[in-house]
């Protein structure tokens, strides 16, 4: 497993919030919810990022928060149901992932599990999220898509 530890700066959010099962439901909320608004707020070649707030193995599904959001800058006005918020910068663990939503669930489980206990790191209260580049693809065919996931980590 290629892990890399990078530096992040802070990034102003814009989001929009899902409430309910991971897997597809959340690919569908990209495509049906999240994208058409994007494309509505004329914010040209952008950073998008994914949270997922909740373990689907202790959570309820129908209870599990997901944000997909945009990197927006200083004055930029919520509008369309969107919130803002920071995503914290700092330290964080990194593995560049390229598969289909029902993959990504493994991955995140290799990098937070394999990965981190055997790492000498632990986790920090910031959030674990998906950071999509302005490069980052989407085979809309095969529903196959890169994205880097990142834990944040800090010293035992």
């Amino acid at each position: 497993m290629d892990v890399r530890l990078i530096t992040r700066k802070p990034v102003r959010m814009a989001y929009l919030r899902y409430q309910g099962p991971y897997g597809a439901a959340i690919g569908r909320f990209w495509a049906h919810t999240f994208a058409p608004w994007l494309d509505a707020q004329n914010l040209g070649t952008v950073s998008c990022f994914g949270l997922s707030h909740d373990d689907p193995c202790v959570t309820p599904p129908e209870r599990c928060r997901y944000d997909a959001g945009v990197a927006v800058p200083d004055g930029w006005m919520p509008n369309g149901g969107a919130l803002v918020t920071e995503l914290p910068g700092g330290r964080y663990a990194a593995l560049d992932f390229k598969g289909t939503g029902a993959d990504i669930g493994a991955a995140w489980s290799a990098l937070t599990g394999r990965w981190l206990t055997s790492s000498g790191l632990k986790f920090d209260t910031r959030p674990c999220f998906e950071y999509y580049s302005p490069g980052s693809s989407l085979d809309l065919r095969t529903g196959v898509f890169t994205c880097e996931l990142c834990v944040p980590v800090a010293p035992l």
